[in-house]
């Protein structure tokens, strides 16, 4: 059993995923700070709300509310439903898929496809009934001469 698992592990794909992955958490790290740093704020301030501080007290906590920040009904022990940081999740999302159809087209558009072949690029050796290239003149099967 120890000996399926190391041929499991060691085989090529699985390898390739794992680096994959780690590349991709490493990624998600970096479209978090764009969202976060670089789009929520001028986004906020055209819309006038910061998204991260959009939520809705269900409970108060050993405070009583409003509370004008996510961070002061999280100290309070507030129950909240916190739907800033979901438009912050979802706007995260769109940014990493488009960003993964980005690069997926552009690795597509780097792969060379064979062009298709010719209907007429074999014929048959009359003696053996093999197919062969149309120009070759002898059977590579038979050896015989094809004309």
């Amino acid at each position: 059993m120890l000996k399926e698992f190391k041929a499991f592990a060691l085989r090529g794909n699985v390898i390739d995923m794992a680096v994959g992955v780690i590349i991709g958490v490493a990624f998600s790290g970096i479209v978090n700070s764009l969202v976060a740093d670089m789009l929520m704020p001028p986004m906020g301030l055209l819309v006038g709300y910061d998204f991260s501080n959009l939520f809705m007290t269900l409970k108060s906590g050993t405070v009583a509310g409003p509370y004008p920040t996510l961070a002061e009904a999280k100290k309070a022990a507030a129950v909240t439903l916190n739907y800033g940081a979901f438009i912050n999740t979802v706007v995260n999302f769109l940014i990493v898929a488009f960003s993964m159809f980005l690069l997926i087209k552009g690795v597509k558009s780097l792969w060379v496809e064979a062009p298709p072949p010719s209907p007429q690029a074999t014929k048959e050796c009359a003696y053996c009934l093999s197919v062969v290239p149309l120009k070759a003149t002898r059977c590579p099967h038979c050896t015989s001469g094809i004309g």
